[in-house]
Order: C-alpha cells, then structure tokens, then sequence
C-alpha cells in the first residue's frame, strides 16, 4: 500500500469550483475560467526608457509573472511600447487615463491588451464605438479597470462614496457600451484600498456578469500590511470560485508583489506548489531555534523548481508527526535531529549538521523527482 506524501495529489483540491466565465486570451495567455488564474504586476520604470522598462520585465518573468502592465501616461510612453510589446517575454498591456488617443496608440503597438479607467478617461464614450472597432481588428482585449480614488462623479454623486454598488455599476456601464458594438473580449476589476467593500465589491459584480474578473486591493500599502489585505480579500474570493487574475498593489519592488501572489495561489491549490516550509512558531518546548533553522533552510533551498514539502521541527511533540509527513523532514531535540525522507527516519545528525543535511537530502529528492518525473513522492 502506498502512502502519499508530500504535494497534494493532481488535481489538488480546491474551496471552490471556479466560476463560470466568457474566455480571452492576453496574448499567449488564456484567461477565464478554462485557464490557471495569472499573476499580474506592473513596472515602475518611466515606460519611455525602453531598457530599463524591459530589464524591469525581465525580473518580473524570472520570478514567475505571466503578464505585466505598463503605464502610458505621455507621448514618449506611448512611442516605447512598440518595442516593449515586441521584445518582452510575457504580454504587456498598456495602462491608459486621461486621453482616449493612447488607447489607440497602444493597440497599434502590438500591446496583449489594454487597460482603461472609465472614470478619468476623457471623452471616452463617444469613442467607445471606434475603440472597439480597433481592438476586434486587432484581437486586443480591453481591461475595465474601476478604481475607488477615480469613480466618475456623477457616480460619486449619486451613492454619496465609492461603495462596492458605485464601483459595478460604473464598470458594467463601460461593458455595456462596448456590448452594444458587440465587443465582448473584456475584463474587469472593480478596486477599493478596503478589502471588505473590495470583496463586495466584486461578489456583485460576479452575480451581475460572465466577464473574467481581475482581483486587486488598490493602494494596499506597504509590504507588511498590503501582503495582509491582499491575502485576506483574495483568499475571500478565490476560495469561492471568484477570480480569473490577481495584481498585488504593494508599496514596494514589483518583484515582491508577483511572489506575493504566487504564495496565494499556492496555498490555495490554485497553482502548483514548488518549495513550501513547514515550520513550527516555536515554544518553551522547542529545544533549537527554530527561527534560525527554517531561515537557513528557506534560503538553502531558494530556487527550487520541484514540489517539495519541508518540515522544520523544534521539538518531540509535533514534531516527528510533522516530519513524517512532509517529503523531508527534521524533529529536532536534545541537541541533534532525527532527519525524515518520505516517512522514514534516515539519520540522527547534531544539531550543527541539520540544515546541511536537509539541503543535501533535499537535493537528492529533487533529482529523483525530475529523473522520473513525479512531482508526487509516495512510500509503500
């Protein structure tokens, strides 16, 4: 009998189905309910500086975003992104307010898709009708982008703030006009910094719509705090289906937003998992720092590419339980540790030995797995 270990199984299970939704594709990448849910960012370099734009993108891909967005706020932006959109790695699309005559500029450029803000484009829906014929002949989609520090006024007017009713209706009036020029390849995000009024925010708009829904906590904040509302609002909405990209806002490198966003969704099983640490908080029982091992064993064994669970262990309670389960493991104590493969205990090495031990016993997991191409390790 064979025991599974590690990884969740293929297909992992989830909180919820994904719900149902109209498909496009951003360039090469699907996105809707038939696809994987993306990771989205976006550059802050000066868009019309073209290497540091693309060098900016290329980090971004290396760290695993799959589709990156580029403001296009001048003239200069807008003549860049032809050579952006040609030499990135992973579609761009062009981030417009103000002036509709970007937005066309940008589907010419070869940009994956297009973002518009209906409530500071200006004379934007009289031209709707021309914006949609340029974007079907080009296959570019459109992203409605709704944000909570940009509502229309006479949105505002009307619900008196940005309340999760004001953010729908101003994104399903923008999908309607171009519905009535019956383009339809459109996506839509409805952004508040408040997670609560975000998560209702989009929960109407998916009772309201078919249309693929991008998830964004606007304005987060700093790594800390927009890493905690992200999370939380996210995990609100994927967990019942409701989803198909997410862009972390954080005060800090786009780097850090894509690897915050690739946490989530492999926590929730939406993305296969890579390298994940299981460790304990540490207590007055633990008879190592515990802190100090999982640090040393998370930057060890940084870049991994193989599924891989770890169990960092400080004491005899939990821990040989937690070790025995993982794919490596170690339940330390008494000044050594009790080092686990795939359920078995394989050594007792001193506590100076551990982290290099693990790396090491991880290492030659790793290469079994990719020799036989199992991402699943099983005992039996």
């Amino acid at each position: 009998m064979s025991v599974s270990l590690g990884m969740p199984a293929t297909p992992a299970p989830t909180l919820a189905a994904r719900r149902k939704t109209r498909q496009l594709h951003v360039g090469p990448v699907g996105v809707g309910s038939d696809y994987p849910i993306s990771v989205q960012s976006m550059t802050t370099t000066l868009t019309a500086d073209v290497n540091a734009t693309l060098q900016q993108i290329a980090e971004l891909t290396a760290a695993g975003c799959d589709i990156v967005r580029v403001a296009c706020p001048s003239q200069d932006d807008a003549d860049a992104l032809p050579a952006i959109a040609r030499k990135s790695q992973i579609p761009v699309i062009a981030d417009i307010h103000f002036q509709p005559k970007y937005v066309f500029a940008a589907i010419e450029a070869g940009c994956a898709a297009v973002r518009v803000n209906p409530g500071n484009i200006r004379k934007f829906d009289d031209q709707v009708k021309e914006i949609a014929a340029a974007a079907r002949d080009h296959g570019t989609p459109i992203r409605i982008g709704v944000n909570a520090g940009s509502l229309d006024k006479r949105l505002l007017e009307k619900h008196g703030k940005a309340t999760p009713e004001a953010l729908v209706e101003s994104a399903l009036w923008e999908a309607g006009l171009f519905a009535e020029h019956d383009f339809h390849d459109i996506k839509i995000s409805v952004k508040h910094h408040d997670p609560v009024v975000m998560v209702r925010a989009y929960e109407l708009l998916a009772e309201q719509c078919d249309y693929p829904l991008h998830l964004g906590v606007t304005e987060a904040g700093p790594a800390f705090q927009g890493t905690i509302k992200s999370a939380v609002a996210f995990g609100a909405l994927l967990s019942k289906g409701i989803g198909d990209t997410i862009r972390v806002s954080l005060s800090a490198p786009p780097v850090e937003e894509v690897k915050v966003g690739t946490q989530i969704l492999q926590s929730l099983n939406l993305r296969p998992r890579k390298l994940e640490i299981v460790s304990c908080p540490s207590c007055g029982r633990a008879q190592v720092d515990v802190y100090k091992l999982a640090d040393e064993v998370t930057a060890g064994l940084t870049g991994m590419e193989v599924p891989l669970r770890v169990a960092v262990m400080g004491c005899v309670v939990n821990g040989p339980g937690e070790a025995r389960e993982a794919d490596l493991g170690v339940a330390s104590g008494n000044g050594k540790g009790q080092i686990f493969v795939k359920g078995e205990v394989v050594k007792t090495v001193p506590e100076h030995a551990i982290v290099e031990t693990l790396i090491e016993e991880a290492l030659k997991i790793a290469e079994t797995m990719e020799t036989e191409g199992e991402p699943q390790v099983t005992v039996g």
